[in-house]
């Protein structure tokens, strides 16, 4: 493909990368008051979030063994229009478990779209190139991850919109992304006559890490850490992951091809992507909870004030891009970036209800530059290993266990912020001679506004001293993805589209 129709095809997929990101930066700042509005807790809050990267981690590796298989445009296409009916059945919610159900749909859509970018831009650009195309990635990551939370923001301070529009408004555009790709979307199709889809590996693995993250979201609160439940969760969950693993060792067409995942460059890929993907979308998705409950910021002034950190990942993400181009190494790169990413979870570990601003916007830039430089360029760091046949399912693989690493992240600390703002309100509240009960039930709501002043007060303190605790995890968990992209073997990054001419039957769209 020449330079101009790269760039033509490229315009139908960012736009539709952009939706998909974009409809979940949207809700991060909307998403304490659409929670007010339902009347939700902040276990319901967490997996509203997690519902949608469960979903989209399960689909993940199914949409990429699924593009080895098929026409990559057609499941692109069929994941929008998933996305599109998923947005319109979430702005029509009314109550937080209709909303969680919505988003979990919503993430099927949602999983395709980012995997299947990922597999076209792959198919039709050669890993050395790749670098100077990967700076436009990260401008729509950017723009999706600024432009989001300040759409958000004003669509939910807007009386004449409400909090609604923040679905609605993302399927207009995603109508728009559908028609460009029929267009401008053009790459060859492996026609294969022995295709099978390993739906039984996919779903024990959906189910097992659906089952121990329900079970992080309860324990400690519902039931014991040492209980039969916890046995039960913990025990099932395990077993139902081996047993996928088994799975997968025997199908003709795994779903997360094993041989693949055992080569050293990929399952170092896929560890440090686990790393940051945890520390990242485990960290992040609280900052704008942080900046409304924890400093009682409006929701637009919420999203500007997550601006340094989606700055960060535009700058470093682009120039990363070029120099990887001009330079063929990709390593050196990862390593700075998650030895980046490191330092600002750990900046941001300090924070509490009064830290000033700047220290905050500083640490947030920091972390956004780690993630700039290492997220995108672990997935290239795989496509470069492959050959063509077998992009789909690596690609695929290593956004599964970036995204599996953000849901955990996601779950297991708002379970932790959860625990520390009950212990935290009721600890003060009692202090004031406020009975226990009373203490504990002004510590669930996210509705902050219909409880009495010096309530308000109590429950920001909570939520701004909790929230530091969990940046600290995400340092510490970030640690290891620095240790995974040491340990990356160096390499010089191919200049061609396929390791080798592939010998099936290939056919363009």
């Amino acid at each position: 493909m020449t330079h101009r129709e790269i760039l033509e095809a490229l315009s139908g997929l960012l736009l539709v990368l952009f939706v998909a990101m974009a409809s979940s930066t949207i809700v991060s700042t909307a998403l304490p008051k659409i929670i007010g509005d339902l009347g939700g807790t902040q276990t319901q809050y967490t997996w509203v979030v997690t519902a949608t990267l469960l979903t989209a981690t399960a689909s993940t590796p199914i949409w990429g063994k699924l593009s080895d298989l098929y026409s990559k445009k057609l499941l692109v296409q069929v994941s929008i229009i998933i996305f599109i009916l998923g947005s319109l059945i979430a702005g029509f919610t009314q109550n937080t478990e209709q909303l969680i159900a919505a988003r979990a749909f919503q993430g099927l859509g949602m999983g395709g779209v980012q995997a299947l970018v990922q597999v076209a831009i792959a198919a039709m650009i050669p890993p050395r190139e790749r670098g100077r195309y990967n700076g436009y990635l990260g401008g729509v990551m950017a723009l999706a991850t600024v432009g989001g939370p300040l759409l958000g923001g004003l669509i939910v301070d807007t009386d004449a919109l409400g909090w609604r529009w923040c679905f609605f408004i993302g399927a207009p555009f995603a109508v728009i992304a559908l028609f460009v790709l029929q267009k401008t979307l053009h790459l060859p199709v492996l026609r294969r006559d022995d295709v099978k889809i390993d739906y039984l590996g996919a779903s024990l693995i959906a189910a097992g890490v659906s089952i121990i993250l329900i079970w992080v979201s309860f324990v400690d609160d519902a039931f014991g850490w040492f209980s039969w439940q916890t046995a039960a969760m913990v025990g099932g969950g395990l077993v139902l992951l081996a047993l996928a693993v088994w799975v997968e060792s025997r199908v003709a067409e795994p779903v997360v091809p094993l041989p693949i995942v055992r080569e050293r460059t990929t399952a170092l890929a896929i560890i440090g992507s686990l790393a940051v993907g945890m520390a990242m979308f485990g960290g992040s998705v609280f900052l704008g909870q942080y900046f409304q409950i924890g400093r009682g910021y409006s929701p637009t002034e919420a999203g500007l004030l997550m601006i340094p950190m989606m700055g960060g990942v535009l700058v470093s993400s682009t120039l990363a891009g070029r120099a990887i181009t001009k330079s063929g190494r990709i390593k050196p790169y990862v390593v700075a970036g998650t030895i980046t990413l490191v330092a600002g979870f750990a900046g941001l570990s300090f924070l509490d209800h009064d830290t000033s601003l700047w220290y905050i916007g500083t640490s947030m830039a920091v972390v956004g530059v780690g993630v700039g430089m290492s997220m995108q360029n672990l997935v290239l760091a795989v496509q470069n290993t492959v050959s063509l046949r077998d992009i789909g399912a690596a690609s695929a693989t290593v956004a599964f266990f970036r995204s599996l690493g953000g849901t955990i992240g996601v779950s297991v600390l708002g379970a932790v912020l959860a625990r520390h703002v009950a212990t935290s309100t009721t600890e003060q509240l009692t202090a004031m001679g406020v009975p226990a009960d009373t203490a504990a039930g002004g510590s669930g709501t996210l509705d902050i506004a219909s409880l009495p002043e010096a309530f308000q007060h109590v429950v920001r303190i909570a939520y701004g001293d909790a929230t530091g605790h969990i940046f600290l995890i995400s340092a510490g968990v970030a640690v290891i993805g620095v240790i995974a992209a040491i340990a990356m073997k160096p390499t010089m990054l191919r200049s061609t589209v396929d390791i080798k001419p592939s010998p099936e039957k290939v056919s363009a769209e």
